[in-house]
């Protein structure tokens, strides 16, 4: 079982603009809202915030205290100052722990195949997240992939081979394919003599938004 995470935070009035002299004191506006409940205001201190958000990450439930009033939550959207990174503002989403709920998870793979480690074949990682179900409280933040097993050229993983246990379900088709053993890749020669890929190079990219106020 999960460790429980408790949060401590205190009632919030001030909003907009005014929220910047809250930061100034080492408080993080927040606001927890829910289809259940009357979303309201908080704010938490800075330190004790960043800890916890480290800890539990999107999938782990935390207990937050107003005034020994207790509400389980989920962090849902954490917003962060482009230029260091600093938190600015945290919705938290209330959850009823007797409803599943569905969260996307990061996928990690484990181990190294032997043919891997030799340089005969290439491990071929197909997923980098997959989307789970369960009760709030049996939530997991990363699913592990052991691909030690892995021996020749097209053995792979598919969701079906996952065991997760009966309280968490993967959402995908049990025929996609995770991660398999592939052979080197193929290099050939440009007409100038430069060596290029035989696949396209795949760039990635991601934006910034802008911060927001609650």
């Amino acid at each position: 079982m999960a460790e429980k995470i408790t949060l401590d935070a205190q009632a919030r009035t001030v909003t907009g603009k005014k929220v910047g002299a809250l930061r100034r004191a080492g408080l993080v506006p927040a606001v927890v809202y829910g289809s259940k409940i009357a979303a309201f205001n908080v704010q938490i201190p800075y330190r004790e915030l960043q800890a916890t958000l480290y800890k539990a990450g999107g999938t782990q439930l935390i207990n937050i205290s107003v005034d020994g009033k207790v509400t389980p939550v989920l962090a849902r959207e954490v917003q962060r100052s482009v230029l260091r990174s600093e938190i600015m503002h945290v919705d938290f989403l209330a959850v009823d722990l007797t409803q599943t709920i569905r969260a996307e998870v990061s996928v990690h793979f484990t181990g190294e195949p032997a043919a891997v480690k030799s340089g005969a074949g290439v491990l071929d990682t197909l997923v980098q997240t997959l989307v789970i179900e369960a009760l709030p409280a049996d939530l997991i933040n990363r699913i592990e992939v052991d691909v030690t097993d892995l021996k020749n050229f097209n053995d792979a993983i598919h969701v079906r081979d996952l065991k997760l246990g009966s309280k968490v379900v993967v959402i995908a088709d049990p025929d996609e394919m995770l991660v398999r053993i592939s052979a080197p890749e193929v290099q050939v020669e440009a007409v100038e003599g430069e060596v290029i890929s035989a696949e396209p190079e795949v760039i990635l990219k991601g934006k910034i938004e802008e911060e927001g106020e609650e």
